[in-house]
């Protein structure tokens, strides 16, 4: 039997790669809080405190995916020059998100730095905005903790030179920006299981969110984007079931292969003829013959 061809697990290799170009740069979050107007309601919805805040006093830092092997990152913005935030979206549950906020954090600040040029290595103390990490989690799970640490989800809790706290939301307050991002994904999944990953599912979950008054203003001037992030996102996901099924494959067909190698080559040691060898490893015969002459190149 022939080996899965590689040059094809390549294309969907780079196939992949090119959804998620697309994709993480242009997911409905983060296309959402681009409009400085949505940002704002973002972060009164943060720090409900803060009356005086203005779209003007917001400045997007979000870390741009220029290549995919690059650190990126979901949303970040600074309030002024004294808070930085930011934000994930999640729908798969996994503390490595904390090691994530800090590479992001870490690449942040590294950034600021350059824009208001800093110098680290000069005497004079450079000025950073005080970071908070935040998860919007969508995804389902019995147990919801408020808060995760680094120290404590992966050195048990001991004292650490650093520590890194994420703060974590599922829901946000009833009509917030952040309860409508929510019931956005949630009226979404419902109708993936009506309709399956189809546009249908996704017109559908836009008539639904216009009817009760979900990201209501967005939707209706961005519907068409909408669709089309979210089939692009439908395909990477396709993409991804299909590399991983080959990729089982391939690894079930080598380990087949490898079997039929030895069993060639314990029947060559014990001097069995080549029609033999041809019957019961279901190898060709050139592959015997090669198999034959490193056999007799072997020392004795």
């Amino acid at each position: 039997m022939e080996k899965i061809n590689i040059e094809t697990i390549g294309n969907m290799k780079q196939e992949k790669t090119e959804i998620v170009k697309r994709t993480v740069k242009d997911s409905v979050f983060t296309d959402l809080f681009q409009d400085k107007k949505y940002l704002l309601q973002l972060y009164k919805a943060l720090h409900p405190e803060d009356n005086d805040v203005t779209e003007d006093k917001l400045t997007d830092i979000t870390i741009k995916n220029v290549l995919t092997d690059n650190i990126y990152n979901d949303l970040g913005f600074v309030v002024g020059d004294k808070l930085m935030i930011l934000v994930e979206a999640q729908t798969t549950w996994t503390m490595n998100i904390i090691v994530r906020g800090l590479m992001y954090m870490v690449q942040t600040w590294h950034e600021y730095l350059g824009r208001t040029k800093q110098n680290l290595y000069k005497s004079k103390k450079v000025k950073l905005p005080m970071p908070e990490l935040y998860v919007i989690f969508t995804g389902d799970r019995k147990t919801r903790p408020s808060e995760v640490s680094l120290s404590q989800e992966f050195f048990g809790g001991q004292d650490c030179c650093i520590d890194v706290k994420v703060k974590m939301i599922y829901d946000g307050k009833e009509g917030d920006i952040i309860n409508q991002y929510v019931l956005f994904t949630q009226i979404c999944n419902e109708q993936i299981k009506l309709h399956g990953r189809k546009k249908e599912a996704i017109t559908e979950a836009i008539r639904i969110c216009k009817d009760r008054n979900v990201l209501t203003g967005y939707l209706s001037k961005k519907e068409s984007e909408v669709v089309d992030i979210m089939m692009v996102l439908y395909d990477e996901e396709e993409i991804m079931r299909s590399y991983v099924e080959s990729e089982r494959y391939e690894a079930g067909q080598e380990a087949r292969y490898d079997e039929k190698i030895e069993t060639a080559k314990e029947m060559i040691e014990n001097h069995e003829p080549i029609e033999k060898i041809i019957k019961y490893s279901r190898l060709p015969e050139e592959t015997i013959l090669e198999l034959q002459k490193e056999q007799e190149l072997q020392p004795v």
